[in-house]
């Protein structure tokens, strides 16, 4: 079995609105709703699909809580852009720039956290890799 990439993943979250305002206010994705006023987050081929936390939609994590999820977003743009942008916003960098391995090679990364505590890094590839 060889995995290709992401599709979705889940973040169980402690209030959807705040959560949907960061990730497309801070992080450019895009909202989609459907089903019975199910939300997810859309960016290049994968989504982000949100739970509430106390109402999680089953199957779900066997101990679905906010703040628990480490995720690395790959940017388009390079890591001073995104470090600009963030300040612009008054997003603070936990830790960064900072050089990492990814599952592709080399890539600089900062780290930020969202409205439940969630570790979001972002990274670019580093050249030449």
């Amino acid at each position: 079995m060889h995995i290709a990439h992401v599709d979705h993943f889940v973040l169980t979250v402690a209030d959807i609105a705040s959560t949907v305002e960061f990730y497309t206010t801070v992080l450019g994705m895009f909202e989609h709703r459907y089903g019975d006023d199910r939300r997810t987050l859309l960016f290049g081929r994968s989504k982000i699909n949100l739970h509430q936390h106390g109402n999680e939609v089953e199957p779900n994590a066997r101990h679905a809580q906010p703040g628990s999820a480490d995720v690395c977003l790959i940017v388009e743009e390079s890591i001073d852009v995104v470090v600009g942008e963030l300040s612009g916003r008054g997003v603070p960098v936990e830790v960064g720039p900072v050089h990492r391995h990814g599952a592709q090679g080399l890539m600089t990364s900062v780290y930020i956290r969202d409205p439940d505590g969630n570790l979001i890094e972002l990274s670019k590839y580093e050249t030449g890799t």
